[in-house]
């Protein structure tokens, strides 16, 4: 049993600060683990109580007898760290810290709070919380909590294969609530309140190794460790995370309840897409996930058939398709075929397939129907859709698609459309074939997307390449900045520095006849506004323009004109995340339309040529409205390459690349720019 485990497997619970007063938080706990039939050891900690609730208590956990596997803390702030001293004392390896006023409350509580863990630690105790509800796990009836949901008349408390961790408790255990009211069946649910030790995230992959897991979902308000991410991602198991703090807004709240950290927001979506986990973002949603997740059945692709019983909701399914980035099936020839002599003549068997009310007064359409869709090779996911249909008629179908789904292995989602007073039997029976169920077609595409987006290959990122080239310092000029770039095989003009106003004229000559000259001055990152970019210049004009940018303060660059093409923006700069790429369409693009992707470096393979195409202005790339089509490969490349070049450099740089200008041909870095956020940084 690891240290965390104990969440779900202590086979001893201390609870210090435990009570017998009717109402008193250190009272549930106890009711809980009685009312509920814990098995293992209730150690109540009450240094004035000799007995509690007709359990054996002691005056400290230390007195109790041991091993202690876990120990819930829910006494005042201020004795909080001597009941941190008593659990190292006890040999404790995992406490609850259900106190607050840490962190959350200012200065002084995150001083507090600081010492708690740095004490905790030296002791060989894990710490989860501060300001925590705490946790249960359904299947040992461990409930390490005081969080309401359990001293409701009735509560279900069946074993469940869903996980729910979240720093925020009450969230946690009001969303572990609404599961249990839709049908869902958590099996554990934690909280972790301000993390200050163990987190959130060190849960959920602690929970991926439990084998009756079938699905992880969280509640996030800090910045996640980008290297807990990756393990949680390749633990196999699916993962949905709601992450609070999208908005300047919701970042200072965030900061005020749990002293959360915040990163851009565009870059955490990127790393989960590129790891695989479903960020969704709301509690509904964060749901919907969940019951997809219940069932183990997965797809082989994105390909999505919809069989109906209303053309309507056939329509909003199409819609939903295309809306959630997934691909609705053209279905094989031989599959129209065969639907062509079951479906009415005045329904579809184009996909949306529908089968129309008939189905109403011939069952069978629902079955063989489905036996087509299954055996199409080209559907990897099938979406049921019907409305208004009443008691049963619904059993008739859901026994359809039972049999479907275990004939065919392919999941099956159902949109039901109407009423339960219509079929209220509908959803439990659902749930039992392991249909996972939805109120509209939207939702069940949407649910659809997070099945696929957890299931799909991914590849694993580059190797760095052999020879990583060092950091150059903060003062690096665009011509060192591009040398660099040269030599990592990522193209640049052909130039060189002018040593004076004839010099310049030679090198106009020796690059074509006609140029453009730069004023490279320490600090001047936005040339063209300071008047220090002269393009077209030829061999006559040269010493004229030399002189104009050598009056700026610095050296002159002659470079030759690049032709045309599609200028991109690239950069990279460096987050609580990692490093990360960003890029997007350059030139009078970059501002205007704010077209950009981003990804965490390393690049896997294909990760460059996959952010291109999820841009807006892709289309204008691949050629359009006369316009030719640009080298899409070497732009590609071009990304990768970037990532190689500046694996090894120290955390805090920003390199610009802009533009960077694509061609029929082949790609070039026209300008090149380097800052640090602190000279510190630069120096490292």
């Amino acid at each position: 049993m690891s240290d965390i485990s104990a969440l779900w497997e202590a086979g001893s619970i201390a609870v210090i600060g435990a009570s017998e007063r009717p109402g008193a938080l250190g009272r549930k706990p106890l009711d809980y683990l009685l009312r509920y039939g814990y098995k293992g050891r209730i150690l109540p900690v009450n240094p004035r109580s000799p007995e509690i609730l007709g359990v054996p208590a002691y005056p400290s956990v230390k007195d109790a007898p041991g091993p202690v596997d876990l120990a819930l803390i829910m006494v005042s702030a201020e004795r909080v760290l001597g009941a941190v001293d008593d659990c190292v004392s006890a040999g404790v390896k995992l406490a609850v810290i259900a106190s607050s006023g840490f962190a959350e409350t200012g200065e002084e509580g995150a001083r507090l709070q600081t010492e708690v863990v740095a004490r905790a630690r030296a002791g060989g105790l894990r710490i989860i919380g501060p300001n925590c509800i705490g946790a249960v796990a359904y299947e040992n009836r461990v409930l390490a909590t005081f969080s309401p949901l359990f001293g409701a008349e009735s509560v279900p408390f069946e074993p469940g294969t869903l996980a729910f961790v979240s720093q925020s408790g009450a969230l946690g255990f009001g969303a572990a609530s609404l599961a249990l009211e839709r049908g869902l069946r958590p099996g554990w649910v934690v909280s972790t309140g301000n993390d200050a030790d163990v987190t959130a995230l060190e849960v959920l992959r602690e929970l991926a190794t439990v084998p009756e897991v079938t699905g992880l979902l969280g509640y996030l308000e800090d910045t996640p460790d980008i290297g807990t991410l990756r393990e949680l991602a390749g633990s196999g198991k699916p993962v949905a995370l709601l992450k609070s703090g999208r908005t300047e807004a919701g970042g200072r709240a965030a900061a005020s309840h749990t002293g959360a950290l915040a990163t851009d927001d565009r870059v955490l979506d990127a790393a989960l897409r590129g790891l695989g986990i479903v960020r969704v973002d709301d509690i509904d949603e964060l749901l919907d996930v969940a019951r997809v997740f219940e069932s183990e059945r997965r797809p082989a692709g994105n390909r999505v058939a919809v069989v109906t019983t209303s053309g309507g909701s056939g329509i909003l399914a199409a819609d939903a398709v295309e809306a959630y980035g997934l691909e609705l099936s053209a279905l094989e020839p031989r599959s129209k075929e065969a639907l062509a002599q079951i479906v009415p003549a005045f329904g579809a068997i184009d996909n949306p397939v529908d089968i129309t009310a008939t189905v109403l007064s011939d069952p069978s359409l629902f079955d063989r129907s489905l036996d087509v869709l299954i055996a199409d090779e080209t559907v990897d996911i099938i979406v049921a859709a019907f409305c208004v249909m009443a008691g049963p008629d619904v059993e008739k179908a859901v026994n359809a698609l039972s049999r479907a789904a275990v004939k065919g292995g392919k999941p099956i989602l159902v949109a039901r459309t109407g009423a339960d007073f219509l079929a209220p039997d509908a959803p439990r029976d659902l749930r039992e074939a392991g249909l996972p169920e939805y109120p509209t077609p939207a939702r069940a595409l949407r649910a659809a997307a997070a099945l696929w987006e957890v299931s799909r290959p991914r590849t694993l990122p580059d190797a760095p390449r052999p020879g990583a080239v060092p950091g150059p310092g903060a003062g690096a000029t665009e011509p060192e900045l591009k040398r660099l770039l040269a030599e990592a095989g990522i193209a640049v003009p052909k130039g060189r520095i002018a040593e004076d106003a004839e010099d310049a004229a030679r090198a106009v000559t020796e690059a074509g006849g006609t140029a453009v000259l730069k004023a490279v001055v320490p600090g001047l990152l936005h040339k063209t506004e300071a008047g220090g970019v002269e393009i077209g210049v030829t061999a006559d004009g040269a010493p004229e323009a030399f002189a104009r940018l050598a009056a700026l303060g610095g050296q002159v660059l002659v470079e030759e004109l690049v032709g045309e093409g599609v200028e991109l923006i690239v950069g990279v700069h460096t987050t609580d995340l990692g490093p990360v790429l960003t890029a997007g369409l350059g030139g009078i693009f970059t501002e205007v339309l704010d077209d950009v992707g981003h990804r965490l470096l390393p690049l896997a393979p294909g990760e460059g040529a996959e952010l291109l195409a999820g841009l807006r202005g892709a289309r204008i790339l691949a050629g359009t409205r006369g316009r030719p089509a640009v080298d899409v490969a070497a732009a590609a490349e071009l990304l990768h390459r970037v990532g190689e070049l500046v694996q090894d450099w120290p955390a805090g740089f920003a390199l610009d690349l802009n533009p960077v200008r694509v061609l029929p041909r082949g790609a070039v870095v026209l300008d090149a720019a380097l800052g640090f956020e602190t000279p510190e940084e630069a120096g490292r």
